[in-house]
């Protein structure tokens, strides 16, 4: 499914916090993984910066000192390994790599060398989300970080299905790790309560209206639950549905209550709406979530539409 997995590490304990995940999940599909660090001059707040070339170079060989010393670790439990350092700006490099190598999935902490922020993932982090068109799996460098490297094992893993077949993309992943770290997957599913927007209070009329609404997609959601459950061993899986005013309040919260190590879900829904690497229900999970996210991109990068800003750039470049 992913052959090829990339890990960017920074060279700071925060980052290394995606390595158990890594495993884990290279292990479970027969992955490999390329150790990414890239070299930059910027100083993080006046732009470039004049670089001594013997300084440069002994910062590359501290980086490939550093990305072999992790390799060696990720050998030792099992797991096969390249290590690569290029230079540039971060979220760029990771992406052109990531578009270059065939990489079926990128694993990256949320905050990395320039320390924890209010904001849930780093600046880097938000760029590469913005603009890469692939899988994605983001680890919550501000949670308790797992010590041993090859024993993280996935025991709840929440599915959120919105009954369309791009939601149900990821149920082969979800499978395989349930199947891998005998994990338990959650398979939710939320019934919106239909908006009815007035100025004066409902009438026992509408009130009637959408309770009924509510009912008949109550009914055909737990039919539809109970016909995907039907796909797994009835050990490994669990079904919630919920009745919601709002979708994303009502995942969050579930994925709370249940204790999920582990949200997997598609980039796009039944919308389909593919303009956009990722839909409004993903954006919200990197945005607010804290439990790791595994993003499986169900679009092809060519059915996304560039951004207004990256065709000006590129042809701003291209002069």
């Amino acid at each position: 499914m992913f052959d090829r997995i990339l890990v960017p590490l920074d060279c700071s304990p925060l980052a290394e916090c995606v390595l158990p995940h890594a495993v884990a999940v290279a292990r479970s599909l027969g992955s490999e993984l390329v150790l990414l660090h890239i070299l930059s001059r910027s100083d993080g707040q006046h732009g470039l910066r004049a670089v001594d070339p013997l300084e440069w170079q002994l910062r590359r060989a501290e980086a490939e000192s550093y990305l072999e010393g992790v390799r060696a670790r990720l050998q030792a439990v099992g797991v096969v390994a390249q290590t690569k350092v290029l230079d540039g700006d971060a979220a760029e490099q990771i992406m052109a790599f990531a578009r270059e190598n065939q990489v079926g999935l990128v694993i990256i902490s949320s905050h990395g060398q320039s320390g924890l922020s209010g904001w849930n993932v780093s600046s880097v982090v938000q760029k590469v989300i913005m603009r890469a068109p692939i899988s994605l799996m983001i680890v919550r460098a501000y949670q308790p970080a797992q010590s041993d490297l090859g024993d993280l094992r996935y025991r709840r893993v929440m599915v959120p299905l919105d009954g369309s077949p791009r939601a149900e993309s990821v149920l082969p992943l979800a499978a395989i790790l349930a199947r891998t770290s005998e994990a338990q997957v959650l398979l939710a599913h939320v019934v919106l309560r239909p908006q009815m927007p007035r100025r004066t209070p409902l009438s026992q009329e509408d009130s009637n209206l959408a309770d009924r609404i509510v009912e008949r997609n109550r009914s055909e959601a737990e039919q539809y639950l109970k016909d995907v459950r039907s796909q797994f061993p009835p050990a490994a899986v669990e079904t919630r549905l919920l009745i919601a005013n709002h979708l994303a309040v009502a995942l969050h919260e579930l994925a709370d209550q249940e204790n999920a190590d582990l949200v997997l879900l598609s980039a796009h829904g039944d919308s389909g709406e593919m303009r956009w690497p990722y839909g409004s229900l993903v954006a919200g999970f990197i945005a607010y979530g804290s439990s790791p996210l595994l993003i499986f991109q169900d679009a092809p990068a060519r059915a996304i539409a560039p951004t207004p800003a990256e065709v000006a750039a590129q042809n701003h470049g291209s002069r």
